[in-house]
């Protein structure tokens, strides 16, 4: 049997997605409905961002700028030990889906400052991709990472709270407006406390764990990460989201990422239950098998 530690993110998963449920009945609305719940939710004087929302662009392959290359595990060279652009063999067979799509970036300033021997595990992440990536595994995204990967998430407003939810491995949050206080335990999607400045959402979250990634590239954070999101709204289909960046054990200073969150426009548009972690326990557990499966 996995270990406990080795299970939390599903039974955390499993956990908040029914309070998730709870609170979004509590609030009028109907879980992955952006057309259910009304501007009556939201405060007269503050903007509402009730909805199912999206990023579009390749920031979760990579956030700073990065060109097209045949898979995101490339095979090594030997014995010189030199990075080709030849599929690694675990991955070959995915052809052109296994493909990474060239992209601008959304780091302000396109590089992330990196201390010296952090950037040399940044590296070594991305040279053993698929072993490491929490993606793969299926466990929780953290912040700001939950926010562009290739997922719908939906944010419920209420007058006295907000609650965010992501199709991605049933995450979810909920914002804080009264400071709960230091966070009790490390988690992988953190505490959030929010405030409004003006028309905008801001968030700070803090209390995480070490063990989630940034972007498929290998960016990561210590479990010092602090992480000042803004959440600006353009028009009723658009938001600006950004995201600062502090961790002094990784970082030489803090950096910010920047894009635009679009509104899912369908008459229907809803979450659509991706319990992943059933995906993945063949990958995780396959070797426990009393009889192995056959190939």
């Amino acid at each position: 049997m996995p270990s406990s530690k080795t299970r939390r993110p599903r039974l955390v998963g499993t956990a908040m997605g029914a309070i998730a449920f709870v609170f979004a009945v509590s609030v009028g609305s109907v879980i992955g409905s952006s057309q259910a719940v009304g501007p009556s939710t939201a405060q007269p004087d503050r903007p509402n961002v009730n909805g199912v929302w999206q990023a579009l662009n390749e920031a979760n392959f990579d956030l700073e700028p990065h060109p097209a290359r045949a898979a995101m595990s490339l095979r090594q060279d030997q014995p010189y030990n030199v990075t080709t652009n030849i599929p690694s063999p675990p991955v070959v067979a995915l052809g052109a889906v296994g493909s990474v799509p060239g992209g601008l970036g959304v780091v302000e300033g396109g590089s992330i400052p990196y201390r010296p021997e952090a950037l040399l595990k940044k590296r070594d992440n991305q040279k053993n991709w698929l072993e490491r990536d929490p993606e793969i595994k299926c466990y929780l995204p953290g912040v700001p990472r939950a926010t562009y990967m290739p997922y719908p998430f939906q944010i419920v407003q209420s007058p006295t709270s907000i609650l965010f939810m992501y199709e991605y491995a049933g995450a979810v949050r909920t914002i804080y407006f009264k400071d709960p206080g230091p966070p009790p335990v490390d988690t992988w999607m953190g505490q959030s406390v929010g405030r409004w400045e003006g028309q905008t959402l801001v968030i700070d979250v803090t209390g995480f764990n070490d063990r989630t990634w940034f972007d498929r590239a290998g960016n990561f954070h210590s479990d010092k990460l602090h992480v000042t999101e803004r959440y600006t709204k353009l028009t009723n289909d658009h938001l600006m989201y950004e995201a600062i960046i502090e961790d002094s054990e990784v970082f030489t200073q803090p950096w910010k990422i920047t894009m635009p969150l679009y509104r899912r426009m369908e008459k229907n548009a809803s979450l659509v239950e991706f319990r992943c972690v059933e995906f993945v326990e063949e990958l995780l557990y396959g070797r426990l098998r009393k009889k192995p499966a056959a190939n």
